[in-house]
């Protein structure tokens, strides 16, 4: 079991930067595979950026790739979506998610564990 906790949501004007984290409870946090997901206003939920279980590789969203960078720390058990030159599209409420298999996977439906979700809202 994995209890996941997200946190660094906030309301940022266009061009800006944040950092989201995802906190993890649990000793097997390091064999998990990690992705962040987001759902923007009525719409599905998306894929951002996924971290294999030992950081040694990322997927990106094309919409985020060159602008978000995901890493973790395994020794605090955390997940990190360093979030920069920030776009009013990206307004979502933003998930990390944890699997087992392929941390690449669109499919919502590969992930076992999921937090409660942070709100970034993203001003023209």
């Amino acid at each position: 079991q994995v209890h996941l906790v997200e946190s660094g949501g906030g309301l940022m004007q266009a061009g800006g930067s944040l950092r989201l984290s995802c906190a993890a409870s649990g000793r097997t946090f390091s064999t998990y595979n990690m992705a962040w997901f987001r759902q923007p206003p009525g719409k599905e939920r998306e894929f951002a950026a996924g971290i294999t279980w030992s950081g040694a590789s990322t997927y990106y969203a094309d919409s985020v790739k060159g602008r978000f960078t995901i890493s973790r720390d395994n020794a605090k058990n955390t997940v990190y979506l360093q979030m920069n030159s920030l776009k009013p599209e990206d307004t979502a409420v933003y998930y990390c998610a944890a699997t087992k298999g392929w941390s690449g996977s669109r499919s919502p439906n590969q992930y076992d564990y999921w937090g409660q979700g942070t709100q970034v809202t993203v001003s023209s």
